[in-house]
């Protein structure tokens, strides 16, 4: 899993949540912890390669209401099978059903990036 340049591929998990909804069980650091660690057990990405983050919103409507949600994307170089990307969604979506039993609305989505325009910097 290499990008244009054969640098590691950097996959990107970025969780969109609610502030509240989740009934008193929303750990975000467990979370991202919990995500990057089933990302990486599929086997469809490396674990040193992924990068997570979730960014928390106070102001939302979930079909029209207040309902708690939490919503992944996960951004990857394209290449990836329809059946590796299948098995994350489902595996990554599993994991936040566990951690937040009690939240109205979770989703996944797998995005692919493209690699003609991908551009990344690394300062070592």
């Amino acid at each position: 899993m290499k990008d244009i340049e054969g640098q590691p591929t950097m996959p990107h998990l970025v969780i969109e949540h609610s502030n509240d909804g989740h009934g008193g069980l929303l750990d975000v650091t467990k979370l991202m912890k919990a995500l990057h660690d089933t990302a990486a057990d599929t086997g469809v990405m490396k674990a040193a390669d992924i990068k997570v983050r979730a960014t928390a919103f106070e102001n939302y409507l979930v079909a029209g209401r207040e309902d708690g949600f939490c919503h992944l994307s996960v951004y990857l170089l394209e290449g990836r099978t329809p059946a590796q990307k299948i098995a994350l969604s489902e595996s990554l979506r599993e994991t936040l059903t566990v951690l937040l039993p009690q939240t109205k609305s979770l989703s996944v989505d797998i995005r692919d990036m493209d690699p003609i325009a991908y551009r990344k910097r690394l300062n070592n």
